[in-house]
This record gives C-alpha cells, structure tokens and sequence, in this order.
C-alpha cells in the first residue's frame, strides 16, 4: 500500500491519511480487544497519545482497538458554568506542555462543545476502522493545535477535506443520521457505566451528573472474557503490566529502530511520541536525543517534519 506523507492544508492542519499507522506483524495468534474509552476535547487524553504509541508498538497486531467516545461537553454554556472561558482553556495549553505533546494556546471566540466532534469519529467510522482513527487524530491535532470552532459543521467538513480517502459528504450526511445517533448514544451509556476498579481508584468522575470513565481509560478484554481495567491517565508501564497479567501469551515486541518506527506510522509521530516509544519501559523518554537523531535524518533528507504548534509530526521521506 502507498501512503503519501502529511502535508500542510489551507486550514493550517497535517493532512492525516487513513490509516494513519500500520500495526506491526508479531506472528501470533493471541488477541486482546482493547476498549478505549476517550473524549477528543480532553487535554488529558491527548497527551495520553505517546503512551498510546508505546503500547501499539511492543503489542503491534495482537491488539484489536475500539473507541468509545464519553461525549463530554454537549451544551458549552454547562462549561461557563463551571468557571471555564476560552482564556482558561488557552493557559490550559500551556499547562499540559509539560506532559511532551504539541499545544498552541489559542484563544478561540467561545468555548465548545465535544459532542459533534465526537459524533464526526462515529460517522467516519461507518467508512472503516481505520477512518474513525485517522479523523480522531486529526481532531486531536486540530482542537488543540488551532482556533476552530470544532463543534460547527463548518469547521468539522473542513477537518474532514484533511483526511485522505474520507468520502467527506457521506461523513457530513451521517453526521447527523440516525445509525450515527444510535452509535454514539452507545458510546455515551457504555461510557458511563464505569467498573468498580475505576470507581474505588477515583478514576471516575460524575461532572454531567452521571459516573463515568475520566479519558483516557482502557479496557482489555481477553479472547475469553477476562478483563482487566486502566482507569484514567495512567503511565505505559501500567498498562504493560495490565497487559502481560491479562494475557502472559502475548508476544512483546522489542524496541524498534527509529526508521523502522517512522515506517509504521505515515500520518507521522510527534516528538514526545517517538521519544516515548524508543525508552524500553521504565527508561525516561530522551527527547533531546530523539530530536537530534531526527534533525539527522532530516538533515540527510531521510524524514520530513510537518510543523504542529510548539512541535512537529515527522514522517520518512
């Protein structure tokens, strides 16, 4: 198969293409379904992508995921009553810096709301898999990363023109169809239904109302039932070890080379990513190193690098 690389749209965004990342072949036939329970207006899930990329790259095909969004904003008034603003969700940005993925502190006109949003990934997964994550992480990228008023059709089939292979008309018509109410509606109860382990751990939270998952969490279900719980942001080593007590039959990859890691991944890694996937467990992730092996690779016309607010998604040439 062959993926053009990201580019720079007219929105300012990294055109993702779909599917943005490749698996890795083990070899093995044990699989564990991994149920993660996500919202793309949470800062907190965002910056749980490097852990995200780590946990794709040691376990590669034996992983089969699936989103469940929480929808947690429906109303942006509900947000003003607790005190947020757009100058708040701006200094936000700055605060969530520390944690490596990129951020611009954008102050946008008002504040949003993540339903539609939501809605969007729901749709675009009725045109594959692969869709659905290609448009969650142009979301990611674009809430964070811009001003756009993410929960108006407007800015939403924008975001969609920069998803390669997306059939954006049909996206925007289920949009607001009943199969993707009915999808999301799901999402939304399965959300909040939160198991005891969350619970007891205070990593749920009731901020509509109702107990729910905070994003992100994971729920890793075996090939006969058994599961086991990574409630709210939590480190990879806590989901490596979730992982290996679930199902010790998994086959874990070793760490892969930096090429190899670019190859697995055409809709491009951000530095934090990369740095996060290259430090074998509880080694702490050396961005420094990492930007200087690929400023290398750059130099030498070997990678591209696709500027993403105070960072950049980097993909081989």
């Amino acid at each position: 198969m062959s993926i053009a690389p990201p580019t720079e749209p007219a929105l300012g965004l990294p055109v993702i293409p779909a599917p943005w990342r490749l698996p890795a072949a083990t070899g093995s036939p044990t699989r564990v379904a991994v149920t993660h329970v996500t919202d793309p207006l949470c800062p907190w899930a965002y910056s749980f992508e490097p852990v995200m990329r780590a946990v794709e790259c040691r376990y590669g095909d034996q992983l089969e995921l699936r989103t469940v969004v929480i929808g947690l904003v429906s109303d942006p008034e509900s947000l003003t009553a607790r005190g947020y603003s757009p100058e708040r969700g701006a200094l936000g940005a700055l605060h969530f810096r520390r944690l490596g993925m990129p951020f611009t502190p954008s102050v946008r006109e008002r504040l949003i709301a993540s339903e539609p949003a939501c809605r969007l990934i729901k749709a675009a997964g009725l045109q594959g898999e692969e869709f659905a994550e290609a448009v969650t992480r142009a979301l990611r990228l674009a809430l964070f990363n811009s001003p756009l008023l993410l929960d108006e059709d407007g800015a939403l089939e924008a975001l969609c023109m920069g998803v390669e292979g997306l059939d954006v008309t049909r996206a925007m018509s289920d949009l607001h169809g009943p199969v993707v109410e009915e999808a999301y509606l799901a999402d939304r109860a399965e959300a909040r239904a939160p198991s005891t382990i969350a619970v007891s751990l205070r990593r749920s939270a009731g901020s509509d109302g109702e107990e729910r998952y905070t994003a992100p969490s994971l729920v890793l279900t075996a090939s006969d039932g058994r599961t086991s719980i990574v409630p709210g942001f939590q480190p990879f080593e806590a989901v490596d070890v979730a992982l290996m007590n679930l199902e010790p039959n998994l086959r874990r990859l070793p760490v892969p080379e930096l090429e190899e890691l670019l190859g697995l991944y055409p809709g491009g890694l951000t530095s934090q990513e990369i740095a996060r996937v290259l430090a074998d467990t509880t080694t702490p992730p050396d961005r420094v190193g990492v930007e200087t092996a690929l400023t290398h690779l750059l130099a030498t016309r070997q990678a591209r690098r696709t500027p993403v607010g105070d960072d950049a998604l980097w993909t081989l040439a």
